[in-house]
């Protein structure tokens, strides 16, 4: 049949992995350092990957595709294996306790989440972990401005993307504006996205 369904442009693509991230069907792997649209039928055409895309390599075709089968995207995702070891890249974790500057973060996709996403999300290493550096912290506990320590990251060393995952919660606005307010201050583009996750550990549009 034909319908619109979405082309990657493998020459524009920097290999981020924000539009794998954002596909919540699972239709985009990063293979070979390049993002591919695995199977046509998992993807549904609605573009959750396009704004996440920072070089623009993300457009609709309308061409013959397979239907979108939302029944063998659900039947993938109830089949992905919980991660049997850790994902975390490095030690320690915590915003309070992690270095400034440490070799860890040059050429590092940073994860930024709050503490009760692991709790909340069945998957967060797999998915959100896998590849990345994390760093963990609750503003309501900890009662700090995470938002200095985070310029000094991000201003002093290469990050190549920074995903800020979050509960649906209020407080976990602080860890958001924390994040954002880092990026705008540390002077340099890099893309980002925001993750929420529901209380009862669905990941929200």
């Amino acid at each position: 049949m034909i319908r619109q369904i979405i082309k990657i442009d493998e020459d524009k693509c920097n290999g981020c992995g924000l539009c794998a991230t954002a596909c919540h069907e699972g239709a985009i792997k990063i293979i070979n350092g390049k993002a591919k649209l695995i199977r046509d039928d998992y993807c549904d055409g609605m573009g959750d990957c396009l704004p996440g895309c920072p070089t623009g390599a993300i457009t609709f075709e309308n061409r013959e595709a397979l239907p979108y089968d939302e029944k063998a995207v659900q039947e993938a995702k109830a089949a992905v294996a919980i991660p049997r070891k850790s994902c975390l890249g490095q030690w320690p974790c915590q915003i309070k306790l992690v270095p400034v500057n440490a070799p860890y973060f040059n050429g590092a996709k940073l994860l930024v989440a709050a503490d009760c996403t692991a709790y909340a999300y069945a998957n967060m290493h797999e998915e959100f972990m896998k590849g990345k550096i994390t760093l963990i912290g609750c503003p309501k506990l900890d009662a700090i401005d995470y938002s200095e320590k985070l310029t000094e990251i991000i201003k002093n060393n290469e990050i190549k993307s920074v995903t800020i995952v979050r509960m649906e919660v209020p407080c976990c606005g602080g860890l958001q504006w924390a994040v954002e307010t880092a990026l705008k201050a540390s002077g340099k583009f890099i893309p980002w996205q925001v993750v929420t996750i529901s209380r009862d550990g669905r990941i929200l549009e």
